[in-house]
């Protein structure tokens, strides 16, 4: 079965090592890295555009066995050798694609934030995106929390914490740090897609038969867009 995992952003030139179970991919001579530029007013249609760009391009393909396997304690895949298990993350993995210039945020800031989630036990399949939630002007609506609630999924909130506005990065969530519960945030808008990530997370007879190590791992690529004391 193949695993979708997301492609290295062409802001950021991210070692070719970095893909997982197969050769690195080959860049011809015309792809020249973008310099990262600092992030603009989340207002500006060009700042907007360019989000979509990073956060949209294609994916690589690596085999979900070989991911997962990743995740287990002790794991000296080579693979995963750039990302780094963030301190006191409950064994969450990143890699920051893109350093923010702004603030990073505090218990009680409200934080504004862009991703695209995917579920490594569905081939990895994207069950949300905050680039499919869209005002009435078609703009893409960023996802709003009030960091330090409880309401997220603490894998986010590790992932948030030492990130600085105009960053992303790029997690892996065990199951530890995921869903717990179907009341916990972000939610996919959409009913269908929100029963589909449940039935698979919390299945009675996959549980039983112990998968629940695989069963809730995510793949998140995160961009934090702003950030507001309250």
């Amino acid at each position: 079965m193949i695993l979708q995992c997301v492609a290295p952003l062409q802001c950021y030139r991210v070692p070719h090592n970095l893909t997982i179970g197969l050769a690195p991919r080959k860049w011809s001579p015309s792809e020249e890295a973008m310099p990262v530029t600092p992030p603009s007013s989340p207002s500006s249609s060009s700042s907007s555009t360019t989000r979509r760009e990073v956060l949209s391009l294609p994916f690589i393909s690596a085999t979900c066995s070989s991911l997962l396997s990743l995740l287990a304690p002790g794991s000296s895949s080579s693979a995963i050798s750039d990302f780094s298990e963030l301190p006191n993350s409950g064994g969450v993995k990143a890699l920051d694609l893109r350093l923010g210039s702004g603030e990073a945020p505090s218990n009680g800031d409200q934080v504004a934030i862009h991703y695209y989630g995917r579920l490594a036990a569905k081939q990895g399949w994207r069950f949300d995106s905050t680039y499919e939630h869209r005002d009435e002007n078609g703009e893409p609506i960023p996802f709003v929390f009030v960091f330090g609630s409880g309401k997220v999924i603490s894998g986010i909130e590790a992932a948030v914490k030492s990130m600085k506005v105009g960053g992303i990065r790029r997690v892996v969530i065990p199951p530890s740090q995921g869903y717990k519960s179907t009341s916990q945030e972000p939610l996919p808008p959409n009913l269908f897609d929100r029963q589909r990530l449940f039935t698979t997370i919390f299945n009675p007879t996959r549980l039983a038969n112990g998968e629940g190590s695989t069963l809730g791992t995510l793949l998140f690529d995160i961009e934090l867009v702003s950030l507001r004391h309250q």
